[in-house]
C-alpha cells in the first residue's frame, strides 16, 4: 500500500481527493498538510511514499516545497495537481524534481493512474500542459535550460540509449521491461547507470534529456 501526503490548502479539496484517492485499495492518504512547510514538518516525522502537492499556497508554495523534498528524501515521488494550466509552474516543477504535473480539471480515474504511473517510475503530464511544456523543452536554448545539454557527447550503449528514449517517452519501468524483454530489476540497474554517466538527479530530469538531445526520435 502507498502512503500518501496531500498537501492542498483548501480542505473541501483535500477531503474530496481522499475519498477518489482511497476508492484504489493500493492509495492511503495518511497524512494532510495546509502549505509546503506543512508538508516538509510531517515528513520529518512520518514515512510517505506519495506527495500529491497543489502549487499555490500561503507559507510555502508547492514548487519550493518540491524542491526541498528532492533534496531530502530523493526517493519520495512528488505529483503536482493545480488548477493553473501554466507551462512556467510546470517547468519549474519538473526541474525541481516532479514526476508529473496534472490538473485539477482531471477526472478520478485519471488522477489514480498518475499515482500508479508515478509510483511505477513514470511520468504524467496532464495532455493541455504537455502540450505547452514540450516545445519548450524542444525550443529552449542549450544555456538556457537547467538540464544539461553537452551530454550528446556522453557515451551511452545501444541498450542504455533504448532506455533512454523510453523513458522519455514517459514508460515505467515495467513498460521499458516488456519492451525491450527485460526483467524490471535489469531495467533498474541501467537507469542507476544512466544517471551516474550523465550526472542527472532522477528520471525526470533524464526524459527532459532525452527530449532535448533528440532520443525520443531515434528508431
Amino acid at each position: 500500500m502507498w502512503r500518501v501526503l496531500l498537501v492542498e490548502d483548501q480542505a473541501i479539496v483535500r477531503q474530496g481527493l481522499k475519498v477518489i484517492l482511497e476508492q484504489d485499495d493500493q492509495i492511503k492518504v495518511t497524512q494532510e498538510a495546509e502549505n509546503g512547510q506543512e508538508a516538509i514538518d510531517l515528513l520529518e516525522k512520518h514515512i510517505v511514499d506519495f506527495v500529491m502537492m497543489d502549487v499555490r499556497m500561503p507559507v510555502m508554495n508547492g514548487i519550493e516545497a518540491t524542491r526541498l523534498i528532492k533534496k531530502r528524501w530523493p526517493h519520495i515521488k512528488v505529483l503536482i495537481l493545480t488548477t493553473f494550466n501554466d507551462d512556467e509552474y510546470a517547468m519549474q516543477a519538473l526541474r525541481e524534481g516532479a514526476s508529473g504535473f496534472m490538473l485539477k480539471t482531471a477526472d478520478g480515474g485519471k488522477l489514480i493512474e498518475a499515482v500508479y504511473s508515478t509510483m511505477q517510475g513514470g511520468m504524467t503530464i496532464h495532455d493541455e500542459v504537455a502540450a505547452k511544456v514540450m516545445p519548450r523543452l524542444l525550443e529552449s536554448a542549450p544555456e538556457k535550460n537547467p538540464i544539461a545539454q553537452e551530454d550528446c557527447n556522453i557515451e551511452l550503449s545501444e541498450r542504455e540509449r533504448a532506455v533512454v528514449k523510453l523513458i522519455g517517452e514517459g514508460k515505467t519501468n515495467k513498460e521499458i521491461a516488456d519492451t525491450l524483454f527485460l526483467s524490471i530489476g535489469t531495467v533498474k540497474n541501467y537507469l542507476t547507470q544512466i544517471l551516474q554517466k550523465t550526472d542527472l538527479r532522477d528520471r525526470t530530469q533524464l526524459a527532459i534529456y532525452a527530449i532535448r538531445n533528440g532520443l525520443t526520435s531515434e528508431k
